[in-house]
């Protein structure tokens, strides 16, 4: 009898996973969205001066196609794509990668959970 191949848990790497999770969680009191993008540092001297620094895990976002690169005039930033997107809305799917309760905020962004205040008013 042959064994059904299971879909992988995630599109993304373990590496991938932390450094969106870190990228995702609350700063300073502030809930950062997935709309905003990830800002990313530059260059200050060097050959490189002026050009953004992409960490392994952001690195390896853009070469699979996952996150784009967008320079801008202040800061350079990375977006989800269209397949990084699905990728992000099935790792905060899933409740053992990314925990509901610290990525609600994400969540209903990406309309896995409904907004409560929607609920509320209905």
């Amino acid at each position: 009898m042959i064994k059904p191949i299971k879909p992988s848990v995630s599109a993304l790497t373990p590496g991938e996973r932390e450094y969106i999770r870190r990228k995702l969680d609350q700063f300073f009191g502030t809930l950062p969205t997935v709309a905003e993008g990830f800002q990313l540092r530059t260059w200050r001297g060097g050959p490189q001066k002026g050009q953004p620094k992409l960490p392994p895990p952001a690195k390896s976002l853009v070469e699979r196609g996952l996150m784009r690169l967008e320079a801008s005039p202040t800061f350079p930033r990375l977006f989800f794509t269209e397949t990084g997107m699905s990728a992000l809305r099935q790792m905060m799917a899933n409740r053992r990668l990314a925990d509901p309760a610290k990525f609600a905020h994400v969540r209903r962004e990406l309309g896995i959970d409904p907004d409560l205040r929607l609920r509320a008013a209905e």
